[in-house]
This record gives C-alpha cells, sequence and structure tokens, in this order.
C-alpha cells in the first residue's frame, strides 16, 4: 500500500512540476500526450484508493465542483484602491509629497493587470483559500475556480500562513476565441477580457471555470515585513522563488524622471501585449517607509496608479437633459447614439454643469468625441466643429427644477445649480433611497423604484417616515407588485436597520463628503451620535483620516435644526446611536502577541484566531523576537523550532481551551 501512496505522491510532483514549467516559465518541459497519460494515472489511482484524496491534487484543476454559492469572507488585511493620476504632474505631485514627508525614496513601477483583483491564503505550505476584493473589507470565497488556473502554485515552500494579493486576467488571444465561441452558441459576448475573467471566477461550476484559460499575476505580500522581508522588489522576489508568476515587466527606479520614463515605454508596448492593462502602479519600495507615510481612508499613502490616456471615438448627441439628485443638484447629461468605447457601449455620459456645456459649446445634434476617463467613466472631450450642422442652437441650462418646476439657484461660490424646494419629489426620493441603501441602513426591499411609488402615494416624504410604514399595511398591500409577503419582508427589514452599528447612520445621513469609510472613521473616534454632534473643527480635525472640508461640513450638517430633530426622531424610533464594538474579554493574551502553529484538534485555525481576537491578542503568521506565545498543535514544524530558538513561551492547545473556559468564553 506505502508504494502505491508514494505512486500518488510521485506523479503529483511531476506533475506540479510541469504546471509550473508550462503556465508560470512558458516552458513545455514534455509532451502533451505524456502529461495527459501521467494525469490519467493519477486520476485512476485516487478513485482506487479514495483514502489519499488531496484537494490540492492536479486531477482537482480541471474543475467539476459545482457550487451553491459564495461564502462571505472578512480579509485580515483590507485590499484597498490606490489612488489615480492622469499625467506627469500628477505623478510629480504624488513624488514631491512622499520627498516632503520622508525624503528621497526608490519606487518600484510595475503594470496595472486590467483583472479580477485576488487573494491566495496558504498556510503551512498548501494552498487553502482564494477570495476576491468585494468591497476592500469582505470578500467571497471563489477558492474551486481559482484553485483550477494551473500557473497558480497549490503548494509552497514557506510554511506560514501566506496572504499573496494579485490579479486574475483573461489573456487577450482566450477573450477572442470564447467570444467566437460564445457567438457561434447565441450566448452573450463579454465586453472585455476583465468581464471575461470576473465571470469565470463567479461560475458556480468549477469545471467551466477551469476551461476558460485564466492566468494571475502577483503582486503583493501584505505582511512582508512580519517575515523579514525589507522591501517591495525583495517580496516579488520571494513569490517567484515560491513559484508565483510575478510579471518581468517591472523597474527598480532611483528618482521620478526614471518612473516616468519606463511608463512612457511601457504606453508604447501596450497593445502589443497579450493582456490588457490600463495603467501602471507606482509603490514605494522600502516597506518601512511605507508604513512611516501609511494611508488615507482610502488609499494607501505609498503607490498611485497611473491610468493610460482614453481611447477616443467620435459619436452624435441626441439629447440633453437634466436630473436631480440628493442634494437637490442639477446635473445636466448626454445621451448619445450607442458606441463602443474601450470594449464596452456607451449611451450616456454626464455634462458636468452649465460651465462645462458652454466652454466646449455642445449642443444637440453635435458630433464629439468621448472617450472613458481613467478607462472607466464616459466623458466629452469635444465637439467635432467642422462637422457641425447648420442650424444647431447652444443649450440654454434650464432655469427651472426639471422634477418640481420650482426655480434653481446657483451659489456665488460655485458652478452648480441646486433646486431649494425641499419637497422636491426627486430630493426626497433619492434621499430616501441613499438612506435605506446597502452600505448606509440596508433595509432589502426600500430601492428607488418602492421610494418612488410610496412618495406618490403620500408615505414617505422624508426618512423619519421609513419607521412609520409599519402603520400603513392596507395601503402598501395595494400598491403594485407590494403584497402581504413582500410588505412583511420590508417591515422586518426596517425593524432589523434600527440595530445597525452607527457608521451606518451617519453614512445613510448623506452628510456631503462623508463616504462609508469615512463615517466608520467617525463613528469609531467618537463611539456616539450625541459625541459627534458636538465635535467642533479641531477635534475632528485631529483625526488623521478627517481634513478640513469633511469637518466643516460635519459641523454644518447638525447646525441645522431640521437634522438634528430628525436625528431626535429616529432616536425615538429606536435607532441606534452608538458605536458596538465587538465583545472583548481581559486574559493572559490581552496585548500580547501570539503565532498558531500545528494541527489543532478542538478548534480550527480560524475559530481559535476568532478568540484569541475577543481575547484582545495580536495574532501574528510568523515567529519573531516579538512573539509573546506559541500555541501549537500536532506536527508543528518550523515554527516550533524557532520559539524553542528564541525562548518564547509554548503553550499548548487545551491551555488555550483553559484560558477561554476561565473567562467565560467557553463552557466546561
Amino acid at each position: 500500500m506505502s508504494e502505491i501512496k508514494d505512486r500518488i505522491q510521485q506523479l503529483r510532483d511531476l506533475l506540479n512540476k510541469y504546471n509550473y514549467q508550462y503556465f508560470v516559465l512558458d516552458e513545455a518541459s514534455v509532451p502533451d500526450y505524456e502529461y495527459d497519460m501521467l494525469l490519467k494515472e493519477l486520476k485512476e489511482l485516487e478513485q482506487a484508493y479514495p483514502q489519499y484524496y488531496d484537494i490540492n491534487s492536479p486531477t482537482n484543476r480541471v474543475g467539476g465542483y459545482v457550487s451553491s454559492g459564495f461564502e462571505k469572507v472578512v480579509h485580515q488585511v483590507g485590499m484597498l484602491s490606490l489612488g489615480n493620476s492622469y499625467n506627469q504632474e500628477e505623478i510629480l505631485a504624488f513624488h514631491n509629497r512622499i520627498k516632503n514627508e520622508v525624503g528621497s525614496v526608490e519606487y518600484v513601477v510595475e503594470l496595472k493587470i486590467d483583472g479580477l483583483a485576488m487573494s491566495l491564503i496558504y498556510e503551512d505550505g498548501q494552498f487553502v483559500k482564494a477570495v476576491t476584493r468585494g468591497d476592500g473589507i469582505t470578500g467571497e470565497d471563489v477558492s474551486s475556480n481559482v484553485r483550477t488556473i494551473r500557473s497558480i502554485p497549490v503548494e509552497i515552500e514557506y510554511q506560514g500562513r501566506l496572504d499573496v494579493r494579485g490579479e486574475i486576467y483573461m489573456p487577450k488571444d482566450v477573450f477572442e476565441r470564447i467570444n467566437k465561441e460564445r457567438e457561434a452558441n447565441g450566448e452573450a459576448l463579454f465586453a472585455n477580457p476583465r468581464n471575461g475573467a470576473a465571470g469565470s471566477i463567479r461560475q458556480l461550476d468549477s469545471a467551466i471555470a477551469a476551461k476558460r484559460g485564466l492566468q494571475g499575476y502577483w503582486y503583493h505580500l501584505p505582511e512582508a515585513l512580519e517575515i523579514g522581508i525589507d522591501s517591495h522588489e525583495n517580496a516579488l522576489k520571494f513569490l517567484e522563488k515560491q513559484g508565483f508568476k510575478v510579471n518581468p515587466l517591472r523597474k527598480v527606479c532611483q528618482d521620478i524622471d526614471e518612473v516616468w520614463d519606463f511608463i512612457s515605454e511601457i504606453a508604447e508596448k501596450r497593445n502589443d501585449l497579450p493582456y490588457e492593462i490600463d495603467g501602471m502602479v507606482i509603490k514605494v519600495n522600502n516597506l518601512k517607509t511605507q508604513i512611516d507615510l501609511g494611508y488615507t481612508a482610502k488609499y494607501p499613502k505609498w503607490a498611485i496608479a497611473y491610468k493610460f490616456p482614453a481611447q477616443q471615438v467620435v459619436t452624435k448627441v441626441l439629447d440633453i437633459f437634466c436630473t436631480v439628485g440628493r442634494t437637490g443638484k442639477v446635473t445636466p447629461n448626454a445621451r448619445f447614439k450607442p458606441v463602443s468605447v474601450a470594449q464596452t457601449m456607451v449611451e450616456y455620459a454626464t455634462l458636468h454643469n452649465a460651465d462645462f456645456i458652454k466652454e466646449k459649446d455642445i449642443r444637440i445634434g453635435d458630433e464629439v468625441v468621448i472617450h472613458k476617463a481613467g478607462d472607466i467613466i464616459p466623458e466629452v472631450v469635444k465637439v467635432v466643429l467642422d462637422r457641425r450642422e447648420e442650424g444647431l442652437k447652444p443649450f440654454e441650462f434650464p432655469k427651472n427644477c426639471p422634477v418640481c418646476g420650482e426655480s434653481i439657484h446657483r451659489y456665488l461660490d460655485g458652478v452648480d445649480y441646486y433646486c431649494q424646494n425641499i419637497d422636491c419629489p426627486a430630493v426626497i426620493v433619492t434621499s430616501i433611497t441613499h438612506f435605506g441603501s446597502r452600505d448606509a441602513m440596508n433595509i432589502e426591499g426600500l430601492g428607488e423604484k418602492t421610494v418612488e411609488n410610496f412618495h406618490k402615494e403620500g408615505l414617505l416624504n422624508n426618512v423619519e417616515d421609513i419607521f412609520l410604514l409599519k402603520d400603513y399595511k392596507d395601503k402598501i398591500t395595494k400598491i403594485d407588485k407590494m403584497g402581504e409577503k413582500s410588505f412583511k419582508n420590508l417591515i422586518n427589514a426596517i425593524e432589523n436597520s434600527k440595530k445597525n452599528n452607527l457608521d451606518k447612520l451617519i453614512f445613510g445621513l448623506g452628510i456631503k463628503h462623508i463616504g462609508a469609510k469615512a463615517a466608520l472613521t467617525l463613528a469609531k473616534h467618537f463611539a456616539s451620535m450625541e459625541n459627534l454632534m458636538k465635535a467642533t473643527m479641531e477635534e475632528l480635525t485631529s483625526i488623521n483620516e478627517v481634513g478640513e472640508v469633511m469637518a466643516d461640513s460635519v459641523i454644518s450638517f447638525f447646525q441645522d435644526e431640521n437634522n438634528v430633530n430628525l436625528i431626535n426622531n429616529l432616536k425615538r424610533y429606536g435607532v441606534n446611536m452608538n458605536y458596538i464594538t465587538s465583545e472583548t474579554y481581559t486574559s493572559i493574551f490581552t496585548n500580547k502577541t501570539v503565532v498558531l502553529t500545528g494541527t489543532l484538534t478542538n478548534l480550527t485555525r480560524n475559530e481559535a484566531t476568532e478568540y484569541l481576537n475577543k481575547l484582545q491578542a495580536k495574532v501574528t503568521s510568523s515567529v519573531s523576537k516579538s512573539t509573546d506565545y506559541l500555541i501549537y498543535g500536532a506536527e508543528a514544524g518550523s515554527k516550533y523550532d524557532k520559539a524553542v530558538e528564541l525562548n518564547i513561551e509554548m503553550l499548548t492547545e487545551q491551555d488555550l481551551l483553559d484560558e477561554l473556559i476561565k473567562v467565560g468564553l467557553l463552557q466546561q
């Protein structure tokens, strides 16, 4: 029997080696037939001897697992976006900010792959999980699909916990082949390679994902310093050594001129690359300097993305119309003859404000050049004046709100027009819809159409009215598509929203310049709505992520008597006004650095980590001089040896269980 087990392992090792050589190094070391025969032999042996099953076997890289959905996973280290730049001046401004703060630095410049951001988790050398970026805090477990990408190693040399970040992408030739197949089958075409990659990764059947020819490039180790790596470039070399596919098209630059020269070099090669890129990424190389520079509420200060100038096309303006947002701002928009831009169809674009239209002299009937700013947002670049037909009249900005008909007003120091009618249906509907949206109070069933219908019926005229809907069952159940069941679900969602944490309420209020992350920052800092309402400019600007503009906006909001009354009424209806922190316990692990290793028998690794977090411990993946405790299970390996060497206190899983019982987290 041991001979069978040895042969299975030998086949797995061989096939993993051939996969690495072919998909990472682009070297075909054996003929396809020989590879197929080895894979066939392994499949047969695994079917005959199921006791040797291994989820990371090469046979599981052809798919076949059908999921009922994707489990939500919270990232241990958030997956933040990058700030964007669009020209050399903005790159220079980024460099000057860094130079003023920390002095001269070295940069690493990489290609910005246009794909799907992904986090790969390894434990003790084994691939255990792949998680999408999601909202940066919580993603989805797509392990069964990512495991089918053969360039991704399922086993690595490093034995600690490792979080590897990168991008899953669909090569251009694969994209073209698949779209031809889909067209022949009468299926909807993928809009672009990124759309193809995202759609493939979210397939519930991994066998479909396995056929999509996806690839991945890996470019970030969020915990590199903890494992003794001192620079971003060395982190990339470490990843290469572990068997990950790392883009060789990168450069370590000593100054900002060298950065721009490399960007220009790649821009010329962009169309010849076998994959789509939408820009470049510039990162400070030294990891300790990255920590010194820190983060804003949304972005790391030590990195920036440069977006290439967008593709430009010509189309016709069919109409110009205005919409009204939740603040009353009146925004002009253009409707075009549909046209493909950067591989997606474009039919509408914002025209921003009256000055924008006047400066570019945009008229209904004009042919205009449009592009996608940052390859994302459609924007009018200019009018093709030599194609203008006779008789086209300049656009006249409306003097009245397009929704309620009341006059609109432009502030002396601003460029935007506002409807100041507090009873304007558009303002009411959009503000209530925002309050109930997923990132705010998350009231399922209270979408824009429902809010619009309820407003027409006189049921919703402000945010407070949401919490009175329960009293209008007879009227609501007579509204189209709002039967008994829908009414019950909506009321339950409203009642559940009262328990939301404070940050959800702050964001839902729609305070100008306060997004979801800034709302969380404010909630954590002030702990209660009462404290936030009393906050001074000095108190607000003392918070790292809050500037003067945001602080002024918060103060102005709570100086309005109508908003104060709104808060008081929401409080009266039972809406939570406090920031609720996770329950914690004081123990021997409080404020201590703890490492887990080996196989635990009573708890999973995640459960043990969650318990330690509640005990206020800092759980890390590697042993160092700063480690206070090593908790070990069966088959503890190199971490155990290093802890012995550093004379770090050792605890068993039972010691952890005893402490959990002692503080009341577990029962005996």
